[in-house]
């Protein structure tokens, strides 16, 4: 075969985009360069890549296989130049980071901020987004660096611990109470979305006592479910870490329940087999110190 580096960076950028024009846009080269480049790969490797529609494009399943590796592969390499290049100095460079929302919100920004403080031309991002899509997005090579629950068995994947929390339930007032936990699930409870990894934590773990956990009120952040707790809406379930003022200044009070919810562990997790931007490794330093 005599297929360039090239062409799979057009072939990349057109399956991300599916549309040979908006590729050609983004990569500065004629729609018709576009199409070209890919019809000479689809010649080359014998297959078909792209279904051409009156809308655009979509990738035939072995397109699809071929845009997870190769968008694996330049990701390789981009991050091989970037070491190679001024980056070391991290004068320039970019950090790219996952994370729950009420992770980001409570335990990462402090790291950000010092990150920023010392590297300031470095640019961030942050997505939020849950356990199952932070690992998606680092197969594919969108982020270098997310943080997700414990455990987590994946070869492609390494993963180290950095937190420990407690999901602990809150109210406002002061109960000398100890609920079991079929009592504490009769309750008024407030509770966070479903599809968030805290609540499947919780719900798992009701659910191995064979009780389902039902919620009065639905809260998508962290911060509501104490706003809530505080204006005695009911009973909420946080995260003890991050509700530490609350409870010390008894705005809320812990709730007393047997058996205790046990503790879960948070790590960040990175690719086994990429080398990690010097962006990156200063980011995790500071998570050692």
């Amino acid at each position: 075969m005599n297929i360039k580096l090239e062409q799979y960076k057009i072939f990349n950028e057109a399956a991300s985009t599916l549309s040979f024009s908006l590729a050609a846009r983004n990569l500065f080269i004629s729609q018709s360069a576009v199409s070209q480049a890919i019809h000479t790969l689809e010649k080359e490797l014998n297959t078909q890549l792209f279904i051409r529609q009156s809308k655009g494009v979509v990738l035939t399943k072995e397109g699809e296989m071929l845009y997870t590796k190769i968008s694996q592969a330049l990701s390789l390499i981009t991050s091989a130049e970037n070491q190679i290049g001024h980056l070391h100095d991290l004068t320039k460079g970019e950090l790219t980071i996952g994370a729950g929302d009420t992770l980001s919100e409570n335990y990462i920004m402090p790291y950000l901020v010092k990150f920023n403080q010392l590297y300031p031309q470095v640019t961030i991002k942050m997505v939020n987004r849950t356990s199952l899509e932070i690992i998606d997005l680092l197969k594919n090579g969108q982020i270098e660096i997310g943080f997700v629950n414990m455990p987590l068995h994946d070869e492609a994947i390494t993963i180290q611990e950095c937190l420990q929390v407690h999901d602990i339930f809150v109210s406002k007032n002061s109960e000398e109470k100890v609920y079991s936990l079929q009592e504490l699930s009769h309750e008024s409870l407030i509770l966070l979305e479903r599809s968030s990894n805290s609540r499947q934590y919780v719900d798992y773990h009701f659910a191995s006592q064979g009780l389902l956990l039902t919620s009065s009120i639905e809260l998508g952040s962290h911060d509501l479910l104490l706003e809530a707790a505080k204006n005695n809406l009911g009973k909420a379930c946080v995260i003890k870490e991050f509700s530490l003022e609350e409870l010390n200044n008894q705005d809320i009070y812990e709730i007393k329940i047997n058996p205790p919810i046990p503790k879960r562990s948070i790590g960040y997790a990175h690719l086994t087999r990429k080398t990690l931007t010097p962006a990156a490794l200063k980011f995790i330093e500071l998570f050692h110190i």
